[in-house]
């Protein structure tokens, strides 16, 4: 970034950093500069600030820190995935429990379709990483909780997610 501001280009826009955490600190995986589905549904459902404002402040040159809001509450996905995800999957399986999900957070969950479309009136599936499902929580232990109580509520033939999602941020927290 000091680089690209260096030679009269500076970066304007979204950048994702993909990180492992290791022993010797955080490493780099990859940069992207656009919404990751399952890395930024999180911190999209603790953005309290307009997204619109700050991508047009963004555009304009205009964007300053109190224009990004934050609340203060941890955040979790959970992809819910087709059968034979990541490679070959079956496409057009009808999908159920969605409302029931987001209900089930009180506000705090969100069911992100990536792989959907509608048949009719019926939600299916059309791709490997189905859904993310997201929630937020007071901690990392209420998110992850919320977020897996409410896959439970979703159903499509063969649907599978991992359950160790957060299970590395909790023992970083000592929790």
């Amino acid at each position: 970034l000091q680089e690209m501001a260096k030679r009269g280009h500076p970066f304007t826009g979204i950048l994702y950093a993909g990180l492992m955490m290791t022993q010797g600190g955080p490493k780099v995986l990859e940069y992207n500069v656009r919404f990751g589905d399952p890395e930024c549904q999180p911190l999209l459902m603790r953005l309290t600030s307009d997204l619109t404002a700050i991508m047009l402040a963004c555009r304009s040159g205009r964007l300053t820190p109190e224009l990004v809001r934050w609340s203060p509450q941890s955040a979790i996905c959970v992809v819910m995935a087709a059968p034979g995800y990541p490679g070959a999957y079956p496409k057009g399986m009808p999908i159920t429990g969605i409302e029931a999900a987001e209900a089930s957070g009180g506000g705090a969950v969100k069911v992100f379709q990536a792989g959907t479309k509608l048949d009719g009136t019926q939600v299916v599936t059309s791709g490997g990483r189905v859904l993310g499902v997201t929630a937020l929580g007071a901690d990392l232990a209420a998110a992850q909780a919320a977020a897996y109580q409410a896959a439970d509520k979703i159903h499509f033939e063969g649907a599978f997610y991992r359950r160790d999602i957060g299970e590395k941020g909790r023992k970083r927290e000592g929790k």
